[in-house]
């Protein structure tokens, strides 16, 4: 019985620390009343499925180097972090975000809503704080009525200016005369200062009807993006009648900027400073004071889900230049939900014939073969949910491929046993000597293996990965239950029972 106790200690303090690393991950699947916090906690302590079985949707992305004088390959990389820290941001567990040759990124996204991704993945977050012309407009719209009346002598009068309409202080139009509007203002650009240009707000309903305004600009915008500091979503305040129930954006800016800030506001008391995304001005707020704190609120008729995404992608700051999507997949839950069904029949069916197999050809030996190989599977599953690792449909085939190996150890060690008792050991004796003299062959086999296993795993992408996370840890975990756990049961049963012959 020599150190017999220190070894079943050690076998049941991995039990214990197994069954509190899978606790969260049986949990979270299985308790169908969790809050969302509740979800979210156990999240970050359990295993996540892969795209393949949890669904969700696979893109090619690619830079749009127009006009660019970056390599492909710097803008690229800088895309690559920041697409990086708004996936991050936004929550996506154990999402794949890789490099390709060129200007191409790869992004994998288990189960996530496809739109709401694709925004905020593509969404280029180029933010502008410009001062708005109001004091042009009186001028400049009367010439741009007079030039084109002049192109065209069939067109009716005031060509340009019969689109507008009155929507509260500014003008607007209707979204059906839109492409009408920007080919009257293109004929018209000579008559449009080369530091001023026309931008629309985002659509909006005025009075049963759906309208974009339309703002005379300076060309230089005061501040950029890269002055936020954080951006955080909050819902609208009460005092704002017109974006009542609705959600906005609040920006913090650099102890640098925000002296910009205050300076700027300072200047223009009286004037308009519009706040343009993407090249739509979302808000354009009437400077009252000088405003020293380094803050501002972007407002408009956000959603909550919205306003968070925009929260996220402006602290993850604007892209280098527009992405556009060469390739795109998506994986349904439905079929995610199939995949697992069928991975784990045949993982099930796999392991159902080999314990039968071990059972009917070792007896006593098989059953404690089949324990082995329960406690390898069980603390698989428990590493992995330590390494919040995700588990796909190239990784269960990987368990299966471990259940073989770890048989495998078995039938190595029984033979030897066998051997032993053959030319006349004691029952102690030839269990002690045949766990021995197979651990050098169990060790070399399971070895290479995992050498294998790692390289896989380093220098592979996608599905190989998968597959060799579960084959290496599967492995790393045979040699724990089918050596030293095996041993202890032989151990404790012969020393405990006297047994004189075993059945093998």
């Amino acid at each position: 019985m020599k150190n017999i106790w220190l070894r079943i200690g050690i076998v049941v303090f991995a039990l214990l620390l197994g069954v509190y690393a899978i606790y969260p991950t049986i949990r979270l699947y299985t308790d169908s009343n969790l809050s969302k916090d509740a979800q979210v906690k156990l999240s970050k302590r359990a295993i996540h499925l892969g795209l393949d079985l949890k669904g969700g949707m696979h893109l090619v992305l690619e830079m749009d180097t127009t006009d660019v004088k970056e390599s492909p390959e710097d803008l690229r990389d800088r895309a690559f972090e920041i697409i990086n820290n708004r996936i991050d941001e936004f929550g996506v567990y154990e999402p794949v975000i890789e490099k390709q040759s060129g200007a191409r990124i790869l992004v994998q996204l288990p189960g996530v809503d496809r739109d709401r991704a694709i925004s905020l993945i593509e969404k280029v977050a180029h933010l502008e704080f410009v001062l708005v012309a109001d004091d042009k407009i009186e001028d400049i719209i009367p010439k741009i009525d007079k030039l084109l009346e002049a192109q065209d002598t069939s067109v009716l009068a005031q060509p340009f200016s019969s689109y507008l309409i009155g929507v509260e202080r500014d003008m607007g139009m209707d979204i059906r005369d839109e492409d009408s509007v920007l080919a009257a203002i293109e004929k018209a650009a000579e008559v449009i200062p080369a530091e001023l240009h026309f931008l629309f707000g985002p659509r909006e309903s005025y009075q049963g009807r759906q309208v974009k305004r339309l703002y005379l600009l300076k060309k230089q915008a005061e501040l950029t993006g890269e002055a936020i500091r954080d951006a955080r979503h909050q819902p609208a305040s009460s005092s704002d009648l017109q974006h009542m129930g609705t959600w906005q954006i609040a920006i913090e800016l650099g102890r640098e900027y925000g002296r910009q800030f205050s300076s700027i506001t300072g200047r223009n008391i009286g004037k308009r400073l519009a706040i343009i995304l993407d090249n739509i001005v979302q808000s354009a707020p009437f400077i009252q004071e000088r405003i020293p704190q380094p803050r501002a609120v972007i407002t408009g008729s956000f959603t909550a889900e919205e306003a968070r995404d925009l929260a996220i992608i402006l602290r993850a700051g604007a892209l280098p230049a527009p992405l556009k999507i060469v390739e795109e997949r998506t994986v349904g839950p439905s079929l995610g939900r199939d995949s697992i069904n069928s991975g784990i029949r045949a993982v099930l069916i796999g392991a159902g014939v080999v314990i039968l197999f071990m059972l009917v050809y070792y007896s006593f030996s098989g059953l404690v073969a089949n324990l082995a190989l329960f406690l390898n599977l069980f603390f698989l599953v428990a590493i992995l949910s330590v390494f919040h690792g995700s588990l796909t449909m190239p990784g269960i085939a990987g368990i299966a491929l471990t259940i073989g190996m770890a048989v495998d150890a078995n039938v190595l060690i029984f033979e030897r046993i066998r051997e032993e008792l053959k030319i006349g050991k004691t029952t102690r004796t030839a269990i002690d000597q045949g766990f021995s003299r197979a651990w050098i062959t169990i060790f070399d086999s399971n070895a290479t293996t995992i050498i294998i296993g790692i390289i896989l795993f380093i220098f592979g992408s996608g599905p190989i990965r998968g597959f060799a996370l579960t084959l290496t840890i599967g492995l790393i975990t045979n040699l724990f239950t089918a050596v030293f756990v095996s041993r202890v049961i032989f151990n404790y049963f012969t020393y405990k029972f006297d047994i004189r012959t075993l059945r093998i």
